[in-house]
């Protein structure tokens, strides 16, 4: 019986004979798991018998059910481009591609795109527009809509999953400390990951509640993905569904980090912002700088194992080891981000909505509220409902009064910010000064802060208010107070822009978070990037 090797088969598909169709060009392509012959019209993937731990082709029969699998899974995010599964038999002494005889080998057929339809050669060519990036985010949102949930789906998306999976990457990269890895930046990485778990353990349950774990593609980066009659997304995971089950935010976060590292940021902020804005799933932006960190930093585990190989060039070793601090550079300050704590700072005129918008946002991302209103009634002892109608700037609204009031508030925020934790103070904040002192308190403890102003028209503020007159309320604003307020409120001029976002709560709650979160986002984002920026000088 002939002994049949793949380096034989691979010879014969070195010859345009070999296949049944004209061949231009024959272009080959390796990769540690399969050999990829490109024709011209078809492009022929055979899988090598190899096994990983993670992956097993070891037998003829293992590469033929994973081949199918390929051509079965990717289908569901392109169109007529995973074409079959070819047979490759051995019949008169040679090797025929779907002939007779006996199936020796097996392929993945699929039509050739053009690669300047890639995604990764648009963006490299300046050729990516706007609408493509919005396509592909409104593409994808449909795409996850209809992809599997089960319950051994969401088992994949569970705390206890994701946090043995950021334990195991630890422990299998800790050997390369020190010599590899700077120990300093893997300590920190290690650190914040561990903290974010620790205090956003309700969010992956709640994201399994939403149905938010689903079976998603598993490898989605720039250059599979194809505009070319519509979008085609290419070479999902489908020899371990583990890789492929998660949820869609760490698919997300695939795209969005391998953006961030070719160094287009903007870009992945621009698809970022399309997905959620049609999917309303404001979750992802308070978990994507997490996943992302995870994505970066399982890129600098599987370069680590790959420079262990006693069969790397000097000049390829180099290159991976480059590529290699830069991934754990970036996911360094992804972690540096996610880990930083976050002043809050919700103000605007009274019955401008400050403390729904408060409240909300503390309840989307876990963290404490503290209220100007119950802080001032605490300090001169009087119950919360119960009212203080008094003249404008007078009694426990005196300048005195709110002076106390501030202080007590910024150093409320000042004890939660010292425990690493993120706050958010509800108040008018209507004066530069109190404005000044926040300002000054990020900048002394080294936080992020964010300015979220609440507006409305004079219609509506004068209806809440008046609304007001009626039923019990902490705060003692009233409609005959609103000259004076609106007369005394000093615009937020000294606050920068790009931390200051305006919200009008006339729109829906929703609308709302969305836009206060996109802008956090879009900021942390462009501090990263100028950073990686700085760090590259």
């Amino acid at each position: 019986m002939y002994n049949h090797h793949q380096d034989d088969i691979f010879n014969s598909m070195q010859s345009p004979e070999f296949y049944p169709h004209p061949v231009r060009r024959i272009e080959q392509r390796d990769t540690h798991i399969s050999k990829v012959f490109l024709t011209g019209d078809y492009v022929y993937k055979i899988k090598k018998p190899v096994n990983l731990g993670f992956l097993d082709f070891t037998t003829l029969e293992k590469r033929r059910h994973f081949c199918w699998q390929e051509v079965v899974l990717n289908r569901r995010l392109t169109k007529n481009v995973y074409l079959d599964m070819v047979a490759i038999t051995f019949h008169k002494g040679q090797y025929v591609l779907s002939g007779p005889g006996e199936a020796v080998e097996y392929a993945v057929k699929m039509r050739q795109l053009p690669e300047q339809c890639s995604m990764l050669r648009l963006i490299r060519d300046g050729r990516l527009s706007y609408d493509a990036v919005d396509s592909l985010a409104r593409f994808l949102s449909q795409f996850y809509a209809m992809a599997s949930t089960t319950e051994r789906i969401n088992h994949f998306g569970s705390w206890e999953t994701v946090q043995a999976n950021c334990e195991e990457n630890f422990h299998q990269t800790a050997a390369f400390v020190g010599h590899i890895l700077d120990d300093q930046k893997y300590q920190i990485i290690r650190a914040a990951t561990r903290a974010f778990l620790r205090r956003h353990k309700w969010l992956f349950t709640h994201r399994i509640e939403q149905n938010k774990i689903r079976d998603c593609h598993g490898d989605l980066r720039a250059g599979h993905i194809y505009f070319k009659d519509g979008i085609q997304i290419l070479d999902c995971i489908e020899f371990n569904d583990r890789f492929r089950y998660s949820d869609i935010t760490a698919d997300l976060s695939f795209l969005a980090m391998d953006l961030d590292f070719e160094g287009h940021w903007k870009i992945a902020d621009q698809f970022i912002e399309a997905y959620v804005r049609y999917t309303r799933d404001k979750d992802v932006l308070v978990l994507l700088d997490f996943y992302k960190c995870y994505r970066a930093f399982v890129r600098v585990k599987v370069n680590c194992f790959q420079l262990q190989e006693n069969n790397l060039k000097a000049i390829n070793k180099d290159k991976l080891l480059k590529e290699t601090r830069r991934y754990l550079s970036l996911a360094y300050r992804y972690a540096v981000q996610f880990a930083r704590p976050t002043l809050w700072v919700v103000c605007g005129m009274p019955a401008s909505g400050k403390s729904t918008i408060a409240k909300e946002l503390g309840r989307t991302l876990d963290i404490g509220v503290v209220e100007s209103d119950a802080v001032r009634k605490a300090l001169f002892r009087i119950k919360p409902h119960i009212s203080v109608d008094v003249p404008f700037e007078t009694g426990i609204y005196s300048r005195a009064g709110s002076s106390l009031t501030y202080g007590k508030l910024l150093i409320a925020a000042q004890e939660v910010l010292e425990k690493g934790d993120s706050i958010i103070l509800a108040a008018t904040f209507s004066r530069k000064h109190q404005r000044q002192e926040a300002l000054r308190l990020a900048r002394d403890m080294d936080v992020n802060i964010f300015f979220i102003q609440c507006v409305a028209s004079d219609e509506v503020l004068k209806e809440r208010l008046k609304l007001r007159e009626h039923k019990s309320s902490l705060s003692d604003a009233r409609l005959h107070h609103f000259d004076e307020f609106k007369r005394r409120f000093e615009p937020l001029t000294e606050v920068p822009e790009d931390i200051h976002v305006r919200i009008n709560t006339e729109k829906p709650l929703e609308d709302s978070m969305e836009t206060i979160l996109s802008h956090e986002h879009f900021m942390l984002s462009k501090m990263l990037s100028n950073s990686a920026d700085a760090s590259s000088m």
